[in-house]
């Protein structure tokens, strides 16, 4: 009786450490703010933010170090600005010249529309834009230097 008991409770420690390693594992692989920047900013602005993306030398100006806005603004991340740009609600970049930094609000529409067209589902394409920029903001975020 007393071996059946120290089993079942061996057995469920055991379930309760894998099933926490699998929910730890899974909350890592959809952080979904920094899938988008890896997928869509990585490229210039480099897997860490910095600037120093692959395709920086591509650019007529470097790409600026992400971690640092914060930190240029007076300790406050200007969000609003940062979405217009994302978004590229008609927002003029200076440092880009012609606009090399792609409209991801536009890109965004696109990608969406044509996913879920084919799931044939019906959907908020502002809104799913919005929520993709927004955990894009997020992320960046907490990528920035205190």
């Amino acid at each position: 009786m007393k071996t059946n008991i120290v089993k079942t409770t061996l057995v469920a420690v055991g379930l309760v450490l894998c099933s926490s390693a699998l929910f730890a594992q899974q909350q890592k692989a959809t952080d979904m703010g920094k899938r988008e920047f890896e997928n869509n900013c990585a490229s210039c602005h480099g897997v860490d933010g910095k600037g120093n993306g692959p395709m920086g030398e591509f650019l007529r100006r470097s790409a600026p170090d992400l971690t640092l806005l914060a930190k240029k603004n007076g300790g406050v991340l200007p969000m609003g600005r940062m979405y217009e740009v994302i978004e590229g609600a008609g927002v003029a970049v200076p440092s880009h010249g012609v606009r090399d930094m792609p409209v991801w609000g536009r890109e965004y529409r696109i990608d969406d529309a044509q996913n879920l067209i084919e799931a044939r589902g019906n959907y908020d394409a502002a809104a799913l834009v919005r929520g993709r920029i927004l955990m894009l903001l997020e992320y960046i975020n907490r990528i920035q230097v205190r």
